[in-house]
């Protein structure tokens, strides 16, 4: 089975800028879930955006309050 191009895609974009994706001075959870990890969901078919205006408790995806992490940073959290 073959991964969607959009899939693909997105690993060669990292792999392209893995060194800037990798430190966290320069890139941090909010832009991943924004770059990466929303349209990977997307290309497997997920409503990440509540596009189809479901209820709450329907959504296929959640997104949490961003959390404080113990040592200083905000955590931002998504549940599936």
């Amino acid at each position: 089975m073959t991964a969607p191009e959009t899939i693909i895609n997105l690993v060669e974009k990292f792999q392209r800028n893995e060194y800037i994706y990798k430190d966290s001075t320069q890139y941090d959870e909010e832009n991943t879930k924004i770059e990466f990890i929303n349209p990977f969901f997307e290309a497997l078919g997920w409503d990440v955006t509540n596009k189809k205006q479901k209820a709450p408790q329907y959504k296929d995806v959640e997104f949490e309050n961003t959390l404080r992490g113990g040592g200083g940073n905000n955590c931002s959290r998504l549940c599936i």
